[in-house]
Formats: C-alpha cells, sequence, structure tokens
C-alpha cells in the first residue's frame, strides 16, 4: 500500500513538472508572436554582433583574431560595429515602448526578459569593461593575492589586459562576498580570461531573474500598479543592456534585496535582514535595505513615545542583523575590510555625477587661471557637498516618507545617492529604479523615470560612438531615440486622457 501511494505521489510531482513545462513553453511562443517582442530580440541580437567588433573588443580579446584575419581591424568596422549597437538600443527603446499597452495584461514579463537576453548570454560585456576587471580580481585570488592589498596590474597577462587601464592600477572596491564569487567563476570558466568574464553573467542573470520574479508579486501585494511594475523593472531595456549585458553585480545586489522585501512582506524580518546583510557583500548600497525591512510590517506611525520607541528598537534590531551578517561573511572570507581604501575609485573617471561634473569645471577653470591647488581644493568640496546633502537627504527621508512607506524611502533613497555621490554610471540608476513602480508613483514621476531611463540609453550609445570618432552616427541614434520617447509621452498622455473620458 505504502509503495503504491509513493509511486502515485511521484507520478503526480512529475506530472505538475510537464504540466509546469509546457506552460512555460506556451508562454514563451505567446510572447514571440508580438511583432515587438521580436523586434527587441533583433535590437539585442544587434548589440551581440556589435559587441565582436573592433568597436568594443578589449585589446587582448580572442575575438581580434578573427576579426584581422576578416580584413575588420580598422575605422570602417568600428563604425559599422557603432551603428549595430546604436539601431539595437533603438529597437529595444522601440519595442519596450510598444508593448506598454499588453504587456502583463495580454503577455507575461519573463518571456519577453528571457528571450531578449538570449543574444547577449555569450557576448563580451556590454557597454562597460567592469566583468574583465572583475574576472582580473577573482584571478588574483586563485593566485593567493589579497585584491584589497594587490591592485590587477601585479599579475600582468590577460586578465589584466582584458580590463580598462584604469581599474589595473586600483585595489577592489568591492566588498568579500563579490571577490569569492568572482574567484569561483573564474575557476568555474577554467581560468580562461575571456569566458571568466562571460561567467559574470551568471549571478547577473540570477539576480535580474528575481527582480522578474518577485516585483510584480510585492507590487500585487501592497496594491500598486503590477502592470507597471512588470514593464518598467523587468523588460526595460536598461536592465536587459546594463545588467545582463553589462554583466554587473549590481544586478544579484537588487536581486537580494528585492527578495529581502518579500520576505518582510511576508512577516520573516529575521530572514530578510540577514539577506540584506548577505546582498551588501554583493555591493554595499543594499545595507540601505535595512530601513524597510524593519518597518514593512510595523509603520512608524507617529513621533509618540510608543510608536517611537517601537520603531527605533525594529530599525537597530534590523541593522545590526545585517550588520551581523555582513561583518561575519567579511571575516569568514578572510579577505578583510578593504575595501574602504579604494572607496573613492569610481570617481577617478569622468561620469554623470553632477556635483563631480561641477567640481570638475572649477577646477579646470581656477587651473586655467592658475590656481590648481584651488581647483583640487574646488573638486574636493563639490563632491564632499554632494555626500553631505546626500546624507541629510536620505535622513529627511527616513523621519517623513519613509515611516509609512519604507519603500518608498528605499527606492528615492538610492536615487539620491546615485545622483549625490563622486561617480554616477547608468547602472547605479537601476537601484532605485527597479523598487520605484512600488512607491505608487504619479504618472508624473513615471512619465519622468522613462525619460530619464531612454535618454540614459542614448547617452550610452552616443558615448560609445564619441569613442569610435563615430560622432555622427551617436547624434543619428539620440535623435531617432528622442523622437520615439516624444511619441510615447504623446500616446500615453492620449490614453490617459481617453482613460479620464471614459469614467
Amino acid at each position: 500500500m505504502a509503495v503504491t501511494q509513493q509511486t502515485s505521489a511521484t507520478g503526480s510531482r512529475r506530472d505538475y513538472w510537464r504540466a509546469r513545462v509546457a506552460g512555460w513553453r506556451g508562454d514563451i511562443r505567446r510572447a514571440w508572436t508580438y511583432p515587438a517582442v521580436r523586434r527587441g530580440f533583433l535590437g539585442s541580437a544587434l548589440l551581440f554582433a556589435g559587441s565582436l567588433t573592433p568597436a568594443y573588443l578589449p585589446q587582448n580579446s580572442p575575438w581580434w583574431e578573427p576579426m584581422r584575419a576578416l580584413g575588420l581591424d580598422n575605422w570602417w568596422a568600428k563604425a559599422f560595429g557603432t551603428a549595430l549597437v546604436v539601431a539595437g538600443v533603438a529597437l529595444l527603446v522601440e519595442a519596450w515602448f510598444t508593448l506598454r499597452p499588453s504587456l502583463y495584461h495580454e503577455v507575461k514579463h519573463w518571456p519577453i526578459t528571457l528571450l531578449w537576453s538570449l543574444p547577449l548570454l555569450l557576448a563580451p560585456p556590454i557597454f562597460s569593461h567592469d566583468a574583465y576587471a572583475y574576472a582580473a580580481e577573482g584571478w588574483l585570488l586563485q593566485n593567493g593575492l589579497n585584491p584589497y592589498d594587490n591592485p590587477i596590474s601585479v599579475l600582468p597577462g590577460p586578465f589584466a589586459d582584458q580590463a580598462a587601464w584604469l581599474w589595473r592600477y586600483t585595489t577592489a572596491m568591492y566588498p568579500p562576498l563579490s571577490l569569492e564569487m568572482f574567484h569561483g567563476l573564474v575557476m568555474l570558466a577554467g581560468n580562461d580570461p575571456y569566458w571568466s568574464a562571460v561567467a559574470m553573467r551568471i549571478p547577473a542573470l540570477a539576480g535580474v531573474g528575481l527582480i522578474a520574479y518577485f516585483v510584480p508579486r510585492i507590487a500585487h501585494r501592497i496594491g500598486a500598479d503590477v502592470q507597471m511594475a512588470a514593464w518598467f523593472s523587468t523588460v526595460n531595456p536598461l536592465v536587459i543592456i546594463d545588467l545582463v549585458g553589462g554583466a554587473h553585480n549590481d544586478a544579484l545586489m537588487m536581486g537580494l534585496v528585492v527578495l529581502a522585501l518579500w520576505l518582510a512582506y511576508r512577516g520573516r524580518f529575521w530572514w530578510a535582514a540577514v539577506l540584506v546583510g548577505v546582498a551588501a557583500c554583493i555591493k554595499q548600497p543594499a545595507i540601505l535595505a535595512f530601513y524597510p525591512v524593519a518597518l514593512i510590517a510595523h509603520p512608524w506611525r507617529s513621533f509618540r513615545w510608543r510608536d517611537t520607541s517601537r520603531a527605533l528598537l525594529r530599525l537597530g534590531l534590523s541593522f545590526v542583523v545585517s550588520l551581523a551578517a555582513f561583518v561575519a561573511i567579511s571575516l569568514a572570507s578572510g579577505l578583510g575590510f578593504g575595501w574602504v581604501w579604494a572607496a573613492d575609485v569610481p570617481g577617478r573617471v569622468v561620469t554623470l555625477a553632477p556635483f563631480t561634473l561641477l567640481g570638475t569645471g572649477l577646477q579646470w577653470v581656477l587651473t586655467s587661471f592658475g590656481q590648481p591647488e584651488l581647483g583640487d581644493l574646488a573638486l574636493a568640496g563639490m563632491r564632499y557637498l554632494g555626500l553631505l546633502l546626500t546624507a541629510v537627504g536620505i535622513g529627511w527621508l527616513a523621519l517623513t516618507v519613509g515611516r509609512r512607506r519604507p519603500v518608498t524611502f528605499l527606492s528615492w533613497s538610492y536615487l539620491i545617492f546615485a545622483f549625490g555621490g563622486i561617480a554616477l554610471n547608468s547602472w547605479y540608476l537601476t537601484w532605485g529604479g527597479i523598487l520605484l513602480p512600488l512607491t505608487k508613483p504619479t504618472e508624473r514621476i513615471a512619465g519622468t523615470a522613462v525619460s530619464v531611463t531612454t535618454v540614459l540609453l542614448a547617452y550610452e550609445a552616443g558615448n560609445l560612438s564619441w569613442r569610435n570618432d563615430a560622432v555622427a552616427l551617436g547624434f543619428a541614434g539620440l535623435a531617432v531615440i528622442l523622437v520615439m520617447l516624444y511619441q510615447h509621452h504623446q500616446e500615453r498622455q492620449s490614453h490617459l486622457t481617453a482613460q479620464k473620458g471614459s469614467r
């Protein structure tokens, strides 16, 4: 009798998984029937093709040999590769806009994320060479060297040659769990420099998978716009290009943060707090998630003594548990906390960080007038001002909006942190952007977020054109993308007006 029941249970599980797999296949097939999905797939394929040309390959990439054999080691090949990339970005943006009305209601979001990611899986890192630096830091560990004490250049060779020249001479800025992850992926790739960099996509895909699975579920649980969450947070071209294509560890950090928020909503406070510490060991900004984890189930309703004392107790517990997990992992790794001394490394390159740009401008003016010391002081002063305003802004959010809307606190704090920091890369904006639909934004805020995302994508494509002396292509792509943005806003406005008229 027991054997019969066990056999029946095994058969039931097998039937269940067969039905699930059949359902997943059906979802993918249905998504593929949408022309916009196929155009987005083509856009990703063009990004893959463009990434294999001299427009983007690092000096010692294994792709150089076939490129040279085909006579493609020249400016024309660079221009062609740049054109492919610009066209790929434009196609992804157009497909993203077109899918907005039907996504989630008619076609599921996750098959689109999957399909648009597929062409990028084996491509060289897109729009950023950070994954090559990840691999080189993993290679240091493989050779028994601590990346907090040794720059990549200590081990000259193919791993170091792939990394951007600046990162070769700086120590690691990432927490220990990230470095151990890089080490494991280098081993998994058989110590091959190129495939080690490509392998950095594995944790990035895991992070994007967590985002795609849990963000719409959180939106449904809190009464936010699930369709907006699925559209903006999971099929956003910035997520596809920067997190999947760029293989940044920000993807896994945010995936773990989103999972921690989900656990907090399910009443798993302690596990959520521990997970925040784990996420911070992937990338440090995750530690801010201790705040919503503490208050999601128990909002800080007023400044009365009872409410305030309870809120501060939970905030203290959440922070201590998250920090303890972070410290425990750091100590267990044996690597220590040397990332602290490299905290200024991201600011050594020119980015879109507003305060760094202002400081750099002042530095240039003062240096031109023969005052280089004052110029350096002005740059440092503007950066410190940005960090001070960031701290003040986050503190103000914590005491006002965040008390009752803790996820709104986290989203806006990440955005403030990104804009107020010493460096601003496009993937930094995914931190707060992924969570933005959960804040129940107004139409104006949502429209601004879409505009900023689109302009950043156009900037990335244009920046590549600038570096490849193909500026005209960049301007052409920028014009096309901005026209699409204008049309999208006009169509969205007409749709909202029609909705109001029908009520």
